[in-house]
């Protein structure tokens, strides 16, 4: 039998959908309600009726109300079409007659299964209502291989199920899970889940009343091992013409598949949702057009524009293209074109402008929708504000690219930008110039660290007015400013740029009496690569070279061959003293010579002082006022001045294998050495491990250190001192400290620099003050050491005016560990005493 089903839809895609899912049956369609009841006054015998509600023109109400007064349509079954969550309109449609309801949007294996259904229901009841004899198909197959439950009972009692006569076909049995004993002794209502039960009675009972002559419904039946199984259940009056009557069929299909996918459905939906209604943006759908006319817009619009989503859409009011700020049109446009010609999602950030005029920074991802011939069907995706991302990373970009202090560009903006002019500005004149300032921080012990930034500030805004387009300025180092300059016509150009510079900033240092430097390097013009650090490094090197050259503050000097060769000289002094630091087997070494001291009152050696000495195999001997700067700049002093140290150890354990108990050894250490934390702790360990005696070690400082943190190194003196160390201050009368300092010193020795040692062969000795120095000396307390000592004159000089000890080439120069110890033994062989006053003390 073939059964005709009539769709109506004003919607052609679900009309086509449903017709091609519902190919094996006879298929008629209509646009809408009027069509409709033409089609069912010209066909007899249409079966089954899909009839959408929400129709213009007439809808499917109307047309319920008609089928209901038409004395030949009446009996046809009609499923309604609803959209999802309409739960009034499908209440209402089954009250006028509808058999069943399915919502959109339409699940198709869904929808043929329920109609599945419905078909076999009408030929079951078909079939039974026909003679056995005339009919093509028999009960017993329809029946047994329908592919629904089906169960027929008459007189049926819910209190007295097993009263009743009920069959039951095995796929009835399958779904419930019971057998057909089972159920007979159970009946529905006891396999019924509780929270469906008291819906399926309600209906129940009004068939039976013949109030309504089918009703359908979801429920869900409990099976023996509680599981639940969701089912889409059709019950009808069943009532045949000869003596042996039906009072109902129940037909069931399983639908705990679409109840699951209904439910993922809905929360996917109240996922998507929430998604929309907390997105800092607006979704769309528009169409791959210059102006993005647009298909959807999410509420979010209203919140990032200013302006509501439906007037965008397709372009009712103005397009998203009136939004996108103008400078970027093209350029989205051409992005859009790269991505989907390469099938790739979108990602790009612009600018839109929002109703109020405000521009703001969005974020856009997307991506291109096709159909089957591969033709760009619509884009999709979202549209962020990104306006607040944009504030912060603008802030972090000028925070890193910046001087916080004095808001000029920094160093590391320097390198990028110089790197990258290196690569794309070749065969233009580059050069920098740096303005050193280091002459300021001697400022601070009087004025304070406030006082000295302060002063640099106002350098940066005295040399920012310079600032051209090929020309910028730079805060490089802690009191250095750079000048990046380009595109100039020679050397002059910058020589006189220099004298601008030195004429701006000496009114600014005249009061404290400072100066600094302006060193310049010119940059090769073809290079592709730099190396910024040895610019920079080369820049300072004659920027250091300006500070006070020829006497005169701020004079400019050029890099050239010979800093060259100073750079290159220090680098490998750094490479010989890191290979010597790390241990490394090279023929690069550290060593030390002693020099002797001797006590003016016995004539005796009463001590030596260890000398670093640096020899490469490259440089050969390097000056020890060369090396150890380099060692301190570089920080490798902590570990080198390690080595002297045990160096000069074993030198006193040797000296104690010959006898010599009672001679001292005085080591020289940097500012930064005793500032070391644990400087103090490790001398005292190491001591300790090569059983030294604290009494036979000296510490010598150079007057100097104490201008850098004089509390803090005077502590640690006096905490050496406090261990037995002696304590003598080298080069004094060179350095910064005041006589108020000097008396606050504890230390027990001052070593009167050479250079008050040389004047004592000037022609007026009686102008020279190394007197004055070692009566000061000893007022305070001190013993005194000269140094230098090199002629007879000297010497009388300095034992007429209680000189106490002396060093230097008249009595020996500085000599390796063996020969000190012979010329020891040489000098102390007969009259060393053991209570000579050499000792320190």
């Amino acid at each position: 039998m073939q059964i005709k089903i009539l769709i109506v839809d004003d919607s052609g895609t679900d009309r086509l959908s449903i017709k091609n899912m519902l190919s094996e049956y006879y298929i008629l369609t209509a646009r809408d309600s009027e069509e409709a009841m033409s089609v069912l006054e010209e066909h007899d015998g249409v079966d089954l009726l899909i009839l959408n509600l929400n129709m213009p023109n007439m809808d499917g109400f109307q047309v319920l109300e008609a089928l209901k007064e038409n004395e030949r349509l009446k009996e046809m079954r009609t499923i309604i079409l609803t959209n999802h969550d309409e739960l009034d309109n499908e209440i209402k449609g089954l009250k006028l007659g509808a058999v069943d309801y399915i919502r959109k949007p339409i699940h198709m294996d869904a929808l043929k299964a329920r109609i599945d259904v419905h078909v076999a229901l009408l030929r079951a009841q078909q079939a039974i209502e026909q003679q056995l004899d005339e009919q093509t198909i028999t009960f017993d197959m329809v029946f047994e291989q329908a592919p629904i439950g089906i169960a027929i009972s008459y007189n049926y009692d819910p209190e007295h199920p097993d009263e009743a006569i009920v069959i039951f076909n095995s796929v009835y049995e399958q779904i419930t899970g019971r057998t057909k004993e089972e159920l007979t002794r159970l009946g529905w209502t006891k396999i019924t889940h509780p929270d469906d039960l008291e819906e399926d009675m309600k209906n129940y009972k009004k068939l039976q009343s013949g109030e309504i002559k089918t009703y359908s419904m979801e429920k869900r039946y409990i099976k023996p091992d509680g599981s639940v199984v969701w089912a889409h259940v059709i019950v009808a009056s069943f009532n045949l013409s000869n003596s042996k009557q039906y009072s109902h069929i129940c037909l069931v299909q399983d639908i705990t598949e679409r109840k699951a996918i209904e439910k993922a459905l809905k929360e996917s939906e109240r996922s998507k949702s929430v998604f929309l209604s907390h997105l800092p943006g607006l979704a769309y759908r528009c169409n791959y057009d210059r102006d993005w006319t647009m298909q959807y817009v999410s509420e979010g619009c209203f919140n990032l524009t200013g302006y509501p989503s439906e007037s965008l859409l397709y372009n009712r009011d103005l397009s998203f293209k009136d939004i996108i700020s103008p400078e970027y049109h093209e350029a989205l446009w051409n992005r859009w074109e790269q991505i989907l010609a390469k099938r790739q999602p979108f990602k790009y950030e612009y600018e839109i402008i929002t109703a109020t005029g405000e521009k703001k920074w969005v974020l856009e991802l997307g991506q291109g929708i096709y159909n089957e011939q591969g033709e760009i069907e619509a884009l999709e995706g979202i549209v962020l504000d990104i306006s607040d991302r944009k504030v912060i990373e603008d802030t972090l970009k000028f925070n890193n690219e910046h001087d916080r202090w004095t808001g000029l560009y920094n160093r590391d903006y320097l390198e990028s930008l110089f790197v990258k002019d290196v690569r794309l500005k070749k065969g233009i004149k580059k050069a920098l110039i740096g303005i050193n300032l280091s002459p300021v921080q001697l400022l601070t012990a009087n004025y304070g660290f406030q006082y000295t930034q302060n002063l640099i500030k106002k350098a940066a805004e005295a040399l920012n007015q310079y600032c051209t387009h090929n020309r910028l300025l730079f805060k490089a180092y802690e009191n250095s400013f750079v000048f990046y300059i380009f595109d100039y016509k020679d050397k002059n150009e910058l020589v006189d740029f220099s004298d601008v510079i030195a004429k701006t900033l000496e009114p600014l240092f005249a009061t404290d009496r400072i100066g600094g430097g302006i060193g310049i390097l010119e940059i090769e013009q073809n290079q592709n690569e730099v190396d910024i650090d040895l610019l920079m490094r080369r820049l300072l090197i004659a920027s250091e070279r300006s500070v006070g050259l020829f006497g005169k503050d701020f004079e400019a000097s050029f890099y050239d061959e010979k800093l060259e060769a100073i750079v290159n000289r220090e680098r490998d002094i750094v490479e010989a003293l890191n290979a010597i630091a790390m241990g490394k087997n090279t023929n690069d070494h550290l060593f030390l010579q002693y020099q002797p001291i001797m006590n003016l009152r016995t004539g005796l050696i009463s001590g030596f002082e260890a000398l670093a000495r640096l020899k490469t195999e490259k440089l050969g001997l390097v000056s020890p006022i060369e090396f150890i700067s380099i060692a301190e700049k570089t920080k490798l002093i902590f570990s080198i001045g390690e080595k002297v140290i045990i160096t000069a150890f074993r030198f006193l354990n040797k000296l104690k294998e010959h006898g010599y108990d009672e001679i001292c050894v005085s080591v020289n250490i940097s500012a930064i050495q005793l500032l070391q934390t644990d400087f103090a702790d490790r001398l005292f360990e190491l001591m300790r491990e090569m059983q030294i005696n604290p009494k036979s070690m000296g510490i010598e400082i150079t007057e100097s250190v104490f201008a850098s943190d004089y509390e803090t190194i005077n502590n640690v003196i006096e905490k050496l001192r406090d261990a037995g160390l002696y304590i003598a201050i080298d080069d004094f009368g060179t350095g910064y400290s005041s006589l108020a300092r000097v008396k606050e010193l504890k230390v027990d020795c001052m070593k009167i620099d050479k250079m008050f040692i040389d004047k004592l062969i000037d022609a007026d000795i009686n102008k020279a003050i190394t007197s004055d120095i070692i009566s000061l000396s000893h007022k305070l307390g001190h013993y005194t050491i000269a140094e230098g000592v090199e002629h007879d004159i000297q010497l009388q000089y300095l034992k007429e005016h209680d000189c106490d000890k002396i060093q230097g080439y008249l009595i020996s120069k500085p000599l390796d560990e063996e020969d000190a110890i012979k010329f020891l033994e040489s000098k102390n062989k007969h009259n060393y005493q053991s209570n000579d006053s050499s000792s320190y003390r």
